[in-house]
């Protein structure tokens, strides 16, 4: 009997990859939400499998963001494989993670985002160093994203990148303590370190040092939903 799972191989001999030029439109109608791949220049491009540590820190940064956008009203984070067709150039990236604000919710279609989203997050593995650090941070300044978090767990390091008034981007200092203030959502911000640390830290907790809440709180909500402390 043969294994459960498969590789990028696996892949290409069960789900045949079109052969030369597509249009966006006919790279949607043969990608599904099982397929990891981008349109760029018109031909389809697989992605790898992501690592487990990969994994772990975009699970975090979606469950911080998620609530934190969720509950204040911003708007929606979305996360791989969904597709972002990006203006003025032949590209159509599937970030790890992306915010689309509620003002430019018009943009979301079912199966893509038709436009820049307001924040893009790319979590970097072994397989797609350049393609990061230099591909898409091109595609993203000269498409309009206007804020890129380029996150590095090979080397423990982070960059966060904002377009300034003439549309290129600007890498942004950390404040001190190590910290990001984002542009897009609106007083959010983020300490480094705590990508790093293994295991990652409770997002709740982090949500709670960020808008100021009290320790007392979130621990008393993380044991009610452990199921700690209910009377019998």
């Amino acid at each position: 009997m043969k294994a459960v799972g498969f590789s990028i191989s696996d892949l290409i001999e069960t789900k045949r990859v079109p052969q030369g030029k597509v249009t966006f439109e006919e790279f949607l109608d043969w990608c599904d939400e099982d397929t990891w791949a981008e349109w760029v220049d018109g031909e389809i491009v697989l992605m790898s499998p992501s690592s487990t540590r990969h994994q772990r820190i975009s699970s975090f940064l979606e469950k911080v963001l998620g609530l934190y956008t969720e509950l204040r009203g911003l708007g929606e984070i979305l996360r791989a494989p969904f597709a972002m067709r990006l203006p003025f150039v032949r590209r159509g990236r599937e970030p790890d993670l992306l915010f689309v604000a509620y003002s430019h919710a018009a943009r979301l279609r079912d199966t893509y985002l038709d436009g820049p989203a307001d924040l893009v997050i790319e979590i970097v593995s072994e397989e797609s160093i350049d393609r990061d650090y230099e591909k898409k941070l091109v595609d993203y300044e000269r498409g309009g994203v206007p804020e890129y978090w380029l996150i590095d767990p090979l080397e423990k390091e982070a960059f966060f990148y904002q377009r300034d008034d003439t549309g290129q981007y600007i890498l942004v200092d950390l404040a001190p303590g190590g910290i990001y203030h984002s542009l897009a959502i609106s007083d959010f911000w983020l300490k480094v370190n705590w990508l790093w640390q293994e295991p990652l830290p409770s997002p709740l907790r982090i949500l709670a040092e960020i808008t100021g809440a009290p320790a007392s709180v979130t621990e008393a909500f993380e044991q009610a939903i452990a199921g700690e402390n209910l009377s019998g």
